[in-house]
């Protein structure tokens, strides 16, 4: 698998950004406009407590996540394989997309408090999207070919889901998984910055109420790049879980 950013003209445009954002930075002179190596002197600083507190919202990011995938998934399968099922979900999904997750947090504080149950609920919510609306799409959008099989096999509906279904549907899906990761990261933040006194979304806020800016962006840099790598490393998983699906994608082209 190709990943662009380490590529030459990948890694000479990240080379570039952060020279012009020093430059800058320079320019302004100023404690309120951090460049990048006050960002990096910070990160080196404030190195323990930041890694602590990604860990408390990579804790909660995957909480929600995993809780997602498990519900979501065969939701989506049974959506996509059951018409009317499909019916009555399509217009209520509909709906539900057009609420951005942060909406919603003022509901979740009235019915489950500012605990890690109420990030865990909105993180899910910010989630759902992504995960139920691509594997609905994959499983309807799967050759007829495979239902005939199913049928000639004699396969109960579970059994043509789980055999037939989401297999086929599975790059669909994990490409919902890969929107779903970062949607979380964004919304965790969010629901820390004001449903919690830990996490790296607090940490931001409370660096910059006292006004130590370098230490928010510090935060704001360090979970980037641990998104980046995420990202990649859900990438590379991809490409080795679903290596038959790429060589078929090769032998078409």
């Amino acid at each position: 698998m190709r990943l662009r950013w380490l590529d030459p003209w990948g890694v000479l445009s990240i080379v570039l950004v952060l020279c012009a954002w020093q430059l800058v930075a320079w320019s302004h002179a100023t404690v309120l406009f951090p460049g990048p190596w006050e960002t990096a002197l910070a990160i080196k600083q404030n190195f323990h407590a930041i890694a602590g507190e990604i860990g408390n919202t990579l804790r909660r990011a995957f909480s929600a996540f995993g809780l997602s995938v498990l519900v979501m998934v065969p939701f989506g399968i049974a959506c996509g394989r059951i018409r009317a099922l499909g019916m009555i979900v399509d217009p209520i999904l509909e709906f539900l997309v057009t609420i951005p997750p942060p909406a919603v947090i003022p509901i979740v504080m009235v019915l489950a408090g500012i605990g890690d149950a109420a990030k865990i609920a909105v993180i899910s919510y910010a989630m759902l999207p992504g995960i139920l609306i691509t594997t609905i799409e994959t499983v309807r959008q799967a050759p007829p070919m495979l239902d005939r099989v199913g049928r000639s096999l004699r396969l109960t509906r579970v059994e043509s889901m789980a055999l037939i279904d989401l297999p086929a549907a599975l790059p669909g899906i994990v490409t919902g998984f890969r929107l779903a990761i970062s949607a979380s990261l964004l919304v965790t933040i969010t629901s820390e910055m004001l449903l919690s006194t830990n996490g790296i979304g607090a940490f931001v806020q409370r660096s910059q109420e006292s006004f130590h800016v370098s230490s928010g962006l510090a935060g704001i840099v360090a979970i980037a790049i641990v998104g980046l790598l995420l990202n990649t490393g859900l990438r590379l998983v991809e490409q080795r879980l679903l290596f038959w699906h790429y060589r078929a994608r090769i032998g078409e082209e």
